[in-house]
């Protein structure tokens, strides 16, 4: 959810635009929207001084969009998410015909890239739940899905990515792929990212790729982990 609130955020209040997600914000029902709003004000106003200042005449929402710390968790969200799209462009040049999204959430790429889609086969790979959660929001929203966009549900501690894929008709694996694995690797145990990795490997041809994100293990070293993490 908070995914799906920055990417359109950044989209609305920042120029130039380094990602432009403008339909993620449509995903989000407007309950979710006011909670996530409601936390941030709290946060801030505890986190930031200047938010505290009572000089300050700019409302609420202008001081958290040039808060440092609110700028630092977009562009950590954006960048990552227009360094996948622009290595997915690339590798289409390059022959991929299939887009694997693992822990998709709620990202919109089938429906903002219609003219990638005519070379893609896209396939949304998450949790059960999650995928529920986006399925039913779509049909509220009356968004019809792409001919070439396949939801596949899995849950990654207990299933097999390659029975899962390799179950579904439409994907095929001599087809080179990519694969994005974003936000996803933080979330799963040592054991569980190798695991991933090793049935993508099975599972696709040589030449796919993949883009992922991961924590440096310093973090974790109260001694040696930025004093922000």
């Amino acid at each position: 959810m908070m995914v799906a609130y920055l990417r359109p955020y950044h989209a609305m209040h920042y120029t130039p635009k380094i990602f432009d997600d403008f339909l993620a914000y449509n995903l989000m029902p407007e309950e979710k929207r006011a909670i996530i709003e409601q936390h941030l004000v709290e946060y801030y106003l505890n986190l930031n001084k200047e938010l505290n200042d009572s000089k300050h005449t700019t409302s609420f929402s202008d001081q958290i969009t040039t808060s440092t710390h609110f700028m630092q968790a977009i562009n950590n969200v954006i960048s990552r998410a227009r360094y996948t799209e622009d290595t997915l462009e690339e590798a289409v040049r390059q022959g991929v015909g299939q887009y694997v999204i693992l822990g998709v959430g709620l990202d919109t790429f089938a429906f903002r890239q219609p003219e990638m889609m005519e070379y893609l086969e896209v396939f949304e790979i998450d949790h059960p739940a999650t995928q529920e959660f986006k399925l039913n929001r779509l049909t509220e929203l009356g968004c019809e899905h792409p001919a070439k966009l396949h939801f596949i549900p899995i849950n990654f501690t207990k299933e097999s990515l390659v029975t899962s894929l390799t179950r579904s008709s439409s994907y095929d694996p001599h087809v080179k792929s990519f694969f994005s694995c974003v936000d996803v690797i933080p979330y799963l145990t040592q054991e569980e990212v190798f695991a991933t990795l090793r049935s993508i490997a099975e599972v696709t041809p040589a030449s796919s790729t993949i883009a992922f994100d991961y924590f440096d293990p310093d973090a974790f070293v109260p001694e040696k982990m930025y004093p922000q993490m």
